[in-house]
């Protein structure tokens, strides 16, 4: 005889449907790469802009002209802090994203193996505890 019910679900089974319950964004949508590529981009071009600030207000002696490329350098060094900061959010995000995951399925697994290992073990057995 056979019987009709389904087989149970695996471990990797039920992982999967895990993950789609906890709704984590799809780390393949576009806009992560955009805010990505912009923080690279603006860390590039603040550093750049710092730095030829820094040349034309050294080559000049006009103060009004060494005034402008020091604010001019400021925010040069303001656009690099924001963009190495949207550059680490949005490059940590993917790799803490695979960790949480990965962390979830060794509990899963630690709490099924812990499961497994009380239902065959006899509590009622003055044995010691295996090491």
């Amino acid at each position: 005889m056979t019987s009709t019910e389904p087989p149970p679900d695996s471990r990797a089974d039920r992982f999967v449907r895990e993950l789609a319950d906890l709704r984590i964004p799809d780390p393949a949508a576009g806009r992560a790469g955009l805010w990505l590529r912009l923080g690279a981009a603006l860390m590039t071009v603040g550093l750049l802009l710092a730095v030829s600030a820094y040349f034309v207000s050294h080559n000049t002696q006009n103060p009004l002209d060494q005034n402008d490329a020091l604010a001019l350098g400021l925010g040069g060094i303001a656009a690099t802090v924001v963009g190495a900061a949207l550059f680490l959010r949005y490059s940590l995000t993917g790799f803490l994203r695979f960790w949480m995951a990965r962390q979830s399925y060794d509990l899963a697994v630690l709490a099924d193996r812990l499961s497994e290992r009380d239902l065959t073990h006899d509590l009622t057995s003055t044995d010691a505890a295996p090491r």
